[in-house]
């Protein structure tokens, strides 16, 4: 049976320490493309918090809501961007789409976490300075997102956790 069109919803998960390390992965379909954690919802109804958390979970074995990561330390940045789609990854969605919309988020981990790619999907993953990462990023929005990292954790919501802000300082 083949797989259902990709809805053009989609979520960017900057994974990111307290010294702003930012987690990069390279896909493994184009050799040194390297990005965040990206990736559809899976269907039409999927909460965006919910999206994020599973495709770090897909993509990296990293649990939002486990002991060591709690769900107060994904931000969702209630932002988004529509780009057109590459070319070359028109076909996974419906006929004539070729634009997505998609939703930016951060999530702050303790420190450089071991991390267990999705194999059919990344090749390999670093720990960079955010500058760094930025500059690595196959995609400008991507890179962008990237820059705008200690901007965005300094306008954190009061009731996420409190050390998102104090290390953005």
């Amino acid at each position: 049976m083949p797989k259902p069109p990709k809805i053009p919803q989609s979520v960017l998960v900057i994974i990111h320490t307290p010294a702003l390390e930012v987690l990069l992965i390279e896909r493994a379909d184009h050799e040194g493309f390297w990005q965040s954690v990206t990736g559809s919802k899976d269907h039409l109804d999927e909460p965006l918090a919910e999206a994020a958390a599973r495709e770090v979970a897909e993509e990296t074995g990293i649990v939002v809501g486990s002991a060591l990561v709690p769900h107060s330390a994904l931000f969702d940045w209630q932002y988004q961007i529509e780009y057109e789609i590459y070319p070359e990854f028109r076909h996974r969605y419906a006929e004539g789409v070729i634009h997505n919309t998609e939703h930016w988020f951060s999530l702050q981990v303790p420190g450089q976490l071991e991390v267990t790619l999705a194999p059919r999907e990344h090749t390999a993953f670093l720990w960079l300075p955010y500058e760094e990462a930025a500059s690595r990023c196959f995609s400008s929005s991507n890179a962008d997102a990237i820059l705008q990292l200690p901007k965005r954790l300094n306008e954190c919501p009061k009731e996420l956790d409190g050390r998102l802000k104090e290390r953005a300082r």
